[in-house]
Parts: structure tokens; C-alpha cells; sequence
């Protein structure tokens, strides 16, 4: 059984996303790929359309293909919170999967492309000028805190929160994309998943930004309230995380 919804916005503009058969049968730019997904880019009508595709290759009806909701599913549920979080992300213009036996066989996601974006990773990895100007480095960390702030006030953690997860456009404005792992937590599990999501935002922040500049991403995601023992304790986690992990 195959469930497939596209965007109304979309019906005329891209007979091609008219079903999940369709969709696996394009053939565009390949931009990632693995053993269970792989993601293409197409431009259509000047537009252009990230498609992510992941499929159960061996067919296995593990329990968990019947406990919880498959990745994909999980990822364009993820991008709808976002929305509705007010947190600047990729717009879903169609998403849907096939079960057979109620066991996960494959799905399929369509974002448009945000368009005159960079990742904070790719602008850091090229040496960005705009790394050595303060306004700007504030500008975006502010921002980064903010949408790191508003996840968590949700119990909820993104599980993949790097740099190459976040766009940045031409207007300096952040988006969040790319969220098959995050969900909901509580208690010492969330306060782990916090510490994780900040420690895989530091991973790159330590390598090019000051410790300055990190503390004021810190200040900023606490509502710039004075430190307590707590929040340096939790500094000193993040600070850690990766240490023999890596």
C-alpha cells in the first residue's frame, strides 16, 4: 500500500512528483548517497527540488518496522514542527511512503531548495570572509541560538545538529533542514540529547570561532541570565562530549 501527498501548490508545476513511483524513477544531480537513502537535486520551471528516497533494501520486517515511524516519515514530520515552531526551514512539497504487511518498503521526500543558500560548513570550510567581521558572526549566532533555544524549550533535540545542517542566504538569515533522528526526550535523556546538540554545534565553533564568540552563543541561548554552576557544568559536558568518541 502506497500513500503519497503533493503539495497543492505543486500539482501543475511538476507532473513528475505525481506519485512514489514517479519519484524513484527520476534521475537527477546525485548529491548523497548510502545503503537505505539517497538524495538528487532537479531544477524544474527554474526551480529547484532536493529529493530524498530511502527504501528497506532487504525487505527485512524487523519490530521495528511496525513500532515506530520510518525515517523518512520522521524527517517531514520534523520540518512540519519546524514550521510551526516559526523556525526558518525547507518547504515539503510532497512526501509519502509504501508499507507492505504494514512492514516499511520504501518513501520519499521533496523539499524546494532554499534558494542563494550556503552551509555554515561549506562558508567555513572555503574560509568565508565574512568570518572576521563581528557584526556578522553575531548576527548568525544569535540566530543559531535562537532555533537552538526554541528545540529544546520543546523537549525535543535535532540528534544531527552540525554545521552543514544549517543554510544561511544571501539576506543572513538561518534555516534548520535535514532532521530524521530528532525527536522528543525528557528528563536526564534530554538533558543528554542538550548537551549532544550543543557539542555537535561546538565541533566546528571551537575551530573558527573565539571563546568569545562562543560564550556569547552560549549567553544568547540562555537569555543572556547570569551563568550559574549549572549552566558551567553543562559547559563543561558539551566541552567533553566528543572526547573519546571521535
Amino acid at each position: 500500500m502506497a500513500n503519497w501527498q503533493l503539495h497543492p501548490a505543486y500539482q501543475a508545476l511538476v507532473p513528475e512528483f505525481h506519485s512514489l513511483d514517479q519519484v524513484f524513477a527520476l534521475a537527477g544531480t546525485p548529491v548523497t548517497r548510502d545503503p537505505i537513502s539517497d538524495v538528487i537535486r532537479i531544477e524544474r520551471h527554474g526551480i529547484g527540488f532536493y529529493i530524498k528516497r530511502y527504501w528497506n533494501r532487504n525487505h527485512r520486517r524487523g519490530w521495528r518496522d511496525y513500532l515506530r515511524h520510518p525515517r523518512v516519515q520522521r524527517e517531514w514530520e520534523n520540518l512540519a514542527r519546524f514550521a510551526a515552531w516559526h523556525i526558518p526551514t525547507a518547504s515539503v512539497v510532497a512526501n509519502g511512503l509504501e508499507r507492505r504487511q504494514w512492514g516499511f518498503v520504501r518513501g520519499a521526500m521533496i523539499t524546494r531548495e532554499i534558494a542563494s543558500t550556503e552551509s555554515l560548513a561549506t562558508l567555513a570550510e572555503r574560509a568565508d570572509p565574512r568570518f572576521d567581521q563581528p557584526g556578522w558572526v553575531a548576527r548568525i549566532s544569535r540566530q543559531v541560538a535562537d532555533i537552538t533555544r526554541t528545540l529544546h524549550r520543546q523537549r525535543f533535540a535535532h540528534n544531527d545538529l552540525k554545521w552543514r545542517n544549517l543554510l544561511v542566504d544571501h539576506n543572513d538569515i538561518v534555516y534548520l533542514i535535514d532532521c530524521p533522528t530528532g525527536t522528543f526526550w525528557r528528563g536526564p535523556f534530554l538533558q543528554h540529547r542538550i548537551a549532544k546538540d550543543l557539542a555537535c554545534l561546538d565541533k566546528l565553533g571551537r575551530r573558527h570561532l573565539s571563546s568569545a564568540q562562543r560564550l556569547a552563543f552560549y549567553r544568547h541561548y540562555r537569555g543572556n541570565a547570569p551563568l550559574t554552576a549549572r549552566h558551567r557544568r553543562q559547559l563543561a559536558k558539551v566541552r567533553d562530549y566528543f572526547t573519546g568518541r571521535d
